[in-house]
């Protein structure tokens, strides 16, 4: 179950800059329609409770931060991530168009299956990237396994499965991995090459590093292809 990242020292900290007193805050986050009592503020900084998403927003309001300095972490879950843009589930949820309990179901699992609208209203409403969210939801590996094995073969066979995984249209996709065979298959015509005319094993070893090295770098290199449509944030939701 989701809870809510908080950090006590840094909630003390933005309140003693502010000059408020533990009272002060909780009036100020009743004026804000999230009313608390004066104990609770005292027992977050204490550790004792942590506020719900809807308490850090408004006492970040109050305190006049982030609500980042106060989850004293940098996002790395999609919750997180949510919770820096000060967003609800049910008002994420309703941006991207999504049932509340569906939308909360993945954030509990750490996986999205949204549909591609849904998925790129979602990093638009997060601040994220497509490339992004892929890490976010833990899906790299799925995805290099799929480019290692379009590289190495049937490139045709991963395009779908690979524009699903990363929400790209299947052209763009196609033609990235077609690119990526290419040049994998290069490695290969070169070894043989050296091979049949029995040059050095300096020559050999050289061919093999550089096919190593470009193995290891499938997936930043994927994106490279892909261009802005992975790593920038993307175009302005419309209709459905």
């Amino acid at each position: 179950m989701h809870s809510t990242p908080f950090s006590p020292a840094e909630a003390r900290s933005a309140r003693a800059r502010m000059g408020l007193s533990a009272a002060q805050v909780a009036h100020s986050m009743a004026a804000c329609g999230t009313p608390v009592h004066p104990h609770l503020v005292t027992a977050w900084e204490e550790g004792t409770h942590v506020p719900s998403d809807r308490q850090l927003f408004a006492l970040a309001d109050v305190l006049w931060c982030e609500a980042t300095a106060l989850m004293g972490v940098e996002p790395r879950t999609l919750a997180e991530h949510r919770l820096a843009r000060k967003l609800t589930v049910e008002r994420l949820a309703y941006r991207i168009g999504m049932d509340p309990s569906e939308y909360r179901a993945a954030e509990a699992a750490r996986r999205w299956d949204g549909d591609a609208w849904q998925t790129r209203a979602l990093v638009e409403a997060l601040g994220l990237s497509l490339r992004k969210l892929i890490g976010i939801m833990g899906r790299v590996d799925e995805l290099a396994e799929h480019l290692r094995s379009a590289v190495d073969g049937r490139w045709k066979a991963h395009v779908e499965p690979v524009a699903e995984i990363v929400v790209v249209d299947a052209t763009s996709v196609g033609d990235a991995l077609r690119t990526m065979h290419a040049e994998f298959s290069a490695f290969s015509e070169r070894y043989m090459g050296h091979l049949v005319a029995r040059n050095a094993d300096a020559r050999l070893k050289e061919v093999a590093t550089e096919r190593a090295a470009y193995l290891r770098r499938l997936v930043d290199h994927f994106w490279e292809l892909i261009g802005e449509e992975g790593d920038a944030p993307p175009f302005p939701v419309g209709g459905r």
